[in-house]
């Protein structure tokens, strides 16, 4: 018992002084949290819809929006008018760590659900939450896979009028600047003929740093960006489409999150 009582009057000392045990802490509180709304979630989706189904994201989106101010995290959101577009598209963002989550819960637009990694629906209670939701999952390692969800994915969108998130860098990136895009994303959105809405997250380095285990209380700029058509185009156009997307997205990154901007592109990395 004597222990317990000094690691209760050890903890405030530790939160007020040791920047490792706040992010540790930080970290730990955030992935028990998520899994515990989870068990919430679970019944609740399972009564209202049934089973697996897109407007079960809902729930989680409402279930998910507080988690933020527990982690001393608030959101700035620009460019709201440009998520008010009817019918099926693609929202593409970059993809920083597991936080991303929040910043997606603040803006998830109704019928929208997210692609994601296969491994994520091993995930304990958030993976069955996430089959739950409706999110798609592909196998980053085998491509001929990821295509034929891709394609899949496309038809589900026209047929039920729905959206896709989707990481085009593939993988969590903290390097201060955006990861090459690959593919599927685009693929996607020209199979769908669907537009493609870009969403840039700033950087998170001026609160969150993962291997200085840096993690203070700090705001998040979220810009939305005007759509890009993709009616008429082919699978020639692909590459000039992630391009440009890259391009306008890196611009924005840079702008939102302070730094200059370099001269490499999506092939300079």
């Amino acid at each position: 018992m004597d222990a317990f009582w000094l690691l209760l009057l050890l903890f405030p000392v530790l939160l007020w002084t040791s920047s490792t045990f706040v992010f540790y802490f930080k970290k730990v509180f955030y992935v028990v949290w998520m899994m515990f709304l989870a068990i919430i979630a679970i019944p609740i989706c399972i009564l209202k819809s049934g089973g697996r189904d897109i407007e079960n994201m809902r729930v989680i989106r409402f279930l998910v929006r507080h988690v933020k101010y527990f982690l001393g995290l608030r959101f700035k959101v620009s460019g709201w008018k440009h998520l008010q577009t009817e019918g099926p598209y693609v929202i593409i963002s970059n993809h920083q760590s597991s936080l991303d989550v929040l910043g997606m819960m603040e803006i998830l637009p109704d019928r929208c659900t997210m692609i994601a990694k296969k491994e994520l629906v091993y995930a304990g209670t958030v993976g069955l939450v996430s089959w739950l939701g409706g999110i798609v999952f592909i196998n980053r390692k085998k491509t001929s896979d990821a295509k034929s969800v891709m394609t899949d994915a496309a038809k589900t969108m026209l047929q039920d009028q729905i959206r896709l998130w989707v990481f085009p860098e593939g993988t969590r990136n903290q390097k201060g600047d955006l990861l090459p895009f690959k593919k599927g994303a685009f693929h996607l959105a020209l199979q769908a003929q669907a537009p493609i809405i870009p969403v840039v997250f700033s950087s998170y380095s001026n609160f969150y740093l993962r291997k200085e285990k840096q993690f203070k209380s700090g705001t998040i700029t979220l810009k939305i960006l005007p759509k890009i058509e993709t009616k008429g185009m082919t699978t020639d156009d692909v590459s000039a489409l992630s391009n440009k997307c890259y391009e306008i997205m890196r611009s924005a990154f840079m702008e939102i999150s302070g730094q200059d901007r370099q001269a490499n592109g999506p092939s300079g990395h």
